[in-house]
């Protein structure tokens, strides 16, 4: 089962190289990871996304929280959450398919980012992850050039945050 675990960590060097060692020390693979800062500069937010069984994510949890600089870890992939990801995509485009293809952007709420018209647009989306799949389906036939996106952002719902103090 996919499972998003939100971890808040102390922002300092060497960080991101723990966790990613323990997962492949135990061989777990992490299918996205994304790390900002939150509004406190010392503490980073990582938004982290792994495959495994209750077993394996309960001792994924423990180990992250054996790590020093791992300040709280919650998994919300059983929780009431908001789950995004962003797509920038690169498209091909010529004087037959341009007009359809700004049409299906409008319809699909992308906007253009980039845009030579004789030969190519970019469009910048966000969704999930199966809203993003669709779209990219959907530009297919026109020719996709280059993929990007940036894997899952995700927060509970509800007015209780994911902070230290909480």
């Amino acid at each position: 089962m996919r499972h998003t675990i939100t971890i808040l960590v102390e922002n300092e060097f060497g960080v991101l190289t723990r966790v990613a060692g323990l997962f492949s020390a135990r061989g777990y693979n992490i299918e996205s990871l994304n790390v900002a800062p939150t509004l406190d500069e010392t503490v980073s937010r990582m938004t982290l996304v792994t495959r495994g069984d209750e077993k394996v994510i309960e001792q994924i949890k423990k180990q992250l929280n054996k790590l020093i600089p791992v300040i709280k870890v919650e998994d919300i992939s059983h929780l009431v959450h908001i789950e995004r990801e962003m797509l920038l995509v690169k498209v091909a485009s010529n004087a037959d398919n341009r007009s359809a293809l700004v049409q299906l952007a409008e319809d699909t709420r992308c906007k253009i980012v980039d845009n030579v018209e004789i030969s190519y647009l970019s469009l910048e989306t966000t969704g999930s992850a199966q809203e993003l799949d669709d779209f990219i389906k959907a530009l297919e036939p026109y020719g996709i050039i280059e993929i990007t996106r940036t894997g899952s952002l995700g927060m509970r719902r509800g007015i209780k945050g994911f902070t230290i103090e909480d």
